[in-house]
């Protein structure tokens, strides 16, 4: 049974090494992800897999053709030892409403930065995202595309979110910022961390 939040937007799978990640995830599903786009300035770069719908994967690590940022990686790629689902984010039509409605449910995203890559087709995308403002993994951040293309528009490769799912030690802590944030995600008691299964050409697939 597909246990896909209505809201999701897409799961970021992070990683110190890029090309081995891709290639694993090929290896493991039949199915090769997508080149997304260079993160300029930022030092990374992205390939992506659609989950289904307007959801999808995004692998994210370090672009060997870019110079070391002045800042950290984003997702804390840095300090990653291998790959890792760190973060998911969550679809929001209109970005500064939705932050204002979860701050009147008790719980603050943080503001909306700007931020924008090119496809290797050399189409702009743009949009607008809120920060991590908690230190769990399992609260998503909020993504509004605006007049932008979503990345699915494209015809990514796709391999069917079957079921996603978290455990943690904070399990109503965690429940209800996913409540004022308008979203839910299946919570068993546990150390942190999320697991999600896709449906693909090589049978069901589980990643961490």
């Amino acid at each position: 049974m597909n246990t896909m939040p209505a809201t999701l937007d897409h799961l970021v799978l992070a990683t110190p090494d890029l090309a081995a990640t891709v290639a694993d995830f090929t290896e493991r599903t039949g199915v090769t992800p997508a080149v997304g786009g260079v993160h300029v300035g930022l030092g990374t770069r992205n390939y992506l897999v659609g989950l289904g719908g307007t959801a999808y994967l995004e692998i994210i690590g370090p672009d060997p053709e870019q110079s070391d940022p002045d800042g950290p990686r984003p997702f804390g790629v840095d300090g990653l030892t291998g790959p890792r689902t760190v973060s998911w984010a969550v679809r929001a039509t209109d970005l500064d409403a939705a932050i204002a409605a979860a701050r009147a449910r008790g719980y603050d995203p943080g503001p909306g930065h700007p931020m924008s890559r090119r496809t290797p087709g050399g189409t702009l995308l743009s949009w607008r995202l809120t920060g991590s403002a908690h230190p769990s993994g399992l609260v998503p951040f909020l993504i509004d595309w605006g007049t932008s293309a979503h990345p699915t528009a494209t015809g990514l490769p796709t391999t069917p979110l079957l079921k996603l799912a978290a455990t943690t030690p904070a399990v109503e802590e965690i429940r209800r910022i996913l409540t004022a944030l308008g979203t839910e995600l299946p919570l068993t008691e546990g150390a942190e961390g999320m697991t999600y299964t896709l449906d693909t050409p090589r049978g069901p697939v589980t990643f961490d």
